[in-house]
């Protein structure tokens, strides 16, 4: 289904300014469909076309109440006999109630054609579309009537939509939650049960008809700011650590002065303990990464200071390889300890890990490593292992690559890592100017400790695949690793 923007581009003449308007008004009209307990439409003329026609450009149905529309519109176009009370509507600019029956409605229907004004100018209706009511409207649903009026006004006078904000919408109090209306000088008119069951909640008891909240015991500096500005304004007022009421408050404007405010409550208590707790649970989580670490670091400390100990060489080299092994999965943990969850930025692991290897790895022949790409965020199963095997290559590329290469060589040894995503793959691709591989070479019998960690790892644990190759010397020379690791899909 095409968007309204869609539909007003392809369809009206309507420019962008006014486009904009019409999102605006569409992103908060299910504040007038609940308050009017009805269905709406919006509609607007086709471009061009001599015998009057009307498309629907947006269709909304009531939360509070069965629709009465069975079937979608959007998109539909209108001729406009079918809508007479439209083209009074656009043509007079002012609002158009008639009782009339309609092709897609099985009975007859109170509509309401309403002008939307923008720029001094008519540029759509918005159709209200009322069934019959089931029995004596309530003095809740005459209040929740009165406001829909007022803020029709508004719709007419282009005061509403509001230019900063949304009104309602995904997240926000709706119509439902609690209803409070203010008067201009900030007095309660009335309050409906839920919004003074919220209240209560605050330690409102009292009568509150004829009172501001601020002689009732609490100031809201939202209904402040609504009264003053005539912007849509939002405030969570707490009471202690268990109960959060959120305040959203729309201006009522008429003639370009405020004469009250529609108070929506919701209360939020819930949600806020949810948060709270969920915030408990990530500092524990942090707590945890950062202890892990810590512990690593001193295992690696004392592989350090046994290595230091030794008179052996093997025993020192294979204590020292053992420490930065260690290292490398400190490295995830210190990450996972800033951002905790189930999912990492990978980027700060790799630049931790070249740091780790530049400052571990003492070269006979002067070494660059060069990054280039990145694999963004990686679930933390698949980053702690991946960290391992790529400091590992990139430690056996640094210290293996260029010994007996540097005697005949004077340029300066490269090692470029590029890292990048190819579909739900992720793939590392490290490349040296060195040596390159023996002639006898097999990564399926390797002749290194580090080379059987990184084949187990990425073929075993993250069930990759990983090649290595020595670079013709017409091509630069060098050795060529290429993992690929299947990324886990998310549902």
């Amino acid at each position: 289904m095409a968007t309204l923007a869609e539909l007003a581009a392809s369809r009206t003449a309507l420019g962008e300014p006014a486009v904009d308007h019409l999102l605006r008004l569409t992103a908060s009209w299910s504040l007038l469909a609940d308050l009017s307990f009805s269905d709406m439409v919006l509609m607007t003329p086709v471009a061009d076309d001599a015998a009057g026609a009307y498309v629907v450009l947006g269709q909304i149905r009531p939360n509070n109440r069965s629709t009465m529309l069975n079937e979608d519109l959007v998109g539909s176009v209108h001729v406009a006999s079918e809508w007479p009370f439209v083209a009074r509507a656009l043509a007079q600019g002012e609002r158009v109630v008639v009782d009339t029956r309609l092709g897609f409605v099985d009975e007859p229907v109170l509509v309401w054609a309403i002008p939307v004004r923008f720029a001094d100018r008519v540029i759509a209706v918005l159709v209200r579309l009322q069934g019959p009511l089931r029995g004596p409207s309530s003095l809740y649903e005459q209040a929740y009537l009165s406001i829909f009026v007022r803020l029709c006004d508004m719709v007419g006078e282009a005061t509403f939509p509001f230019r900063e904000e949304e009104v309602a919408g995904p997240g926000m109090p709706r119509v439902g939650d609690g209803i409070i209306l203010l008067q201009g000088d900030g007095r309660v008119e009335f309050a409906t049960p839920n919004a003074t069951n919220a209240l209560h909640r605050l330690g409102i008891y009292s009568a509150v008809e004829g009172h501001t909240l601020a002689e009732l015991g609490h100031r809201v500096r939202a209904i402040e700011r609504a009264l003053a500005f005539a912007l849509p304004t939002m405030e969570e007022v707490d009471r202690g650590h268990d109960v959060a009421i959120l305040f959203h408050c729309v201006p009522l404007v008429a003639r370009d002065r405020v004469t009250g405010v529609v108070v929506l409550l919701r209360d939020v208590s819930d949600l806020r303990q949810l948060n709270r707790v969920v915030l408990h649970k990530e500092a524990a989580v942090r707590e945890v990464h950062h202890r892990v670490k810590n512990n690593l670091q001193t295992i690696s400390s004392l592989l350090r200071l046994q290595a230091r100990r030794s008179d052996e060489i093997e025993t020192r080299t294979a204590l020292l390889e053992a420490e930065r092994r260690v290292r490398s999965i400190a490295v995830v943990h210190e990450v996972l300890s800033r951002e905790p969850g189930e999912d990492v930025v990978f980027d700060e692991i790799v630049r931790s890990l070249v740091l780790l290897v530049e400052d571990t790895v003492l070269a006979l022949h002067p070494v660059e490593i060069v990054v280039n790409g990145d694999l963004g965020v990686l679930p933390t199963d698949v980053a702690t292992p991946l960290a391992v095997a790529l400091a590992e290559l990139l430690t056996n590329a640094v210290e293996h690559a260029f010994t007996q290469f540097a005697t005949h060589h004077q340029h300066v040894g490269v090692v470029t890592l590029n890292l990048y995503r190819r579909g739900a793959e992720a793939v590392a691709e490290i490349r040296d100017n060195g040596r390159g591989l023996g002639e006898d070479f097999s990564l399926e019998v390797p002749t290194s400790l580090g080379l059987s960690i990184v084949r187990d790892l990425i073929r075993a644990q993250l069930h990759g695949t990983i090649e290595m190759s020595t670079v013709p010397y017409a091509a630069g020379g060098g050795t060529f690793v290429r993992v690929v690791i299947p990324l886990p899909s998310r549902r």
